[in-house]
């Protein structure tokens, strides 16, 4: 079965460049036979017709705690979107660096990114996420917006919040030099090397307020945040 990654597209904040250039730093770094998907307010005009294309099933969602990407468990989601075995989410300000076969051999039925917050105690971080279609419903069928103001937050209820509610003791991706994954200038960045990249990054987040446009001027994202 092949890996579908995904990501989710609404607002102002991205134009569909951004799409298509995480799109391309998957396609040249992952190796294997994969779908890439977009869900999204509205459609996308200027995409390559290998990207697949869905609307937000839940418009009412869309907000500053990315509650619509909590779809991801809902199973009879995954069926409508032919999404059957690992889905792989991905957001849209990642840069890829490197390859990506490894990351995504995980055993686990749900993979996230960890130990990148700095003031959130909260340890997961949803910019990269895995989940074997079908496992952990209860992460959907338990949602509610009611229910996620209810749950522990930091400074606002929001997706990632929510999966640490239900999914306390799940495990991921550790940024830093163990999975060669990181979180641009934050915890698990390495202090000796600025801002520039680290030897083994696979794959970079830009957490919080920072954004890859905004440091476009640095070699690596001129080399690897391209289309």
């Amino acid at each position: 079965m092949a890996v579908a990654f995904t990501t989710w597209f609404w607002g102002n904040k991205y134009d569909e460049s951004a799409v298509r250039k995480l799109y391309a730093g998957v396609k040249r770094n992952y190796r294997r036979e994969f779908r890439f998907v977009v869900i999204a307010d509205r459609e996308l005009r200027s995409l390559p017709s290998a990207i697949e294309q869905f609307p937000i099933s839940d418009p009412g969602l869309i907000g500053r705690g990315c509650f619509p990407r909590i779809r991801l468990f809902d199973p009879t989601w995954q069926s409508w979107h032919g999404f059957d075995d690992v889905i792989a989410n991905l957001d849209l300000d990642l840069v890829i660096t490197g390859p990506l076969d490894d990351v995504f051999k995980r055993k686990e039925s749900f993979s996230i990114l960890c130990g990148v917050n700095k003031l959130n105690p909260n340890p997961f971080n949803g910019s990269l996420m895995m989940l074997r279609a079908g496992q952990h419903p209860e992460v959907w069928r338990d949602f509610s917006l009611e229910a996620a103001e209810r749950a522990p937050k930091h400074e606002f209820a929001d997706d990632q919040g929510w999966i640490w509610h239900k999914l306390p003791n799940a495990t991921g991706w550790k940024a830093g030099p163990e999975s060669g994954i990181y979180a641009f200038m934050k915890h698990g960045w390495p202090r000796d090397v600025g801002d520039r990249l680290p030897h083994n990054a696979r794959i970079v987040a830009f957490v919080g307020y920072r954004k890859p446009w905004m440091f476009g001027g640095l070699p690596w994202i001129k080399q690897f945040w391209v289309e």
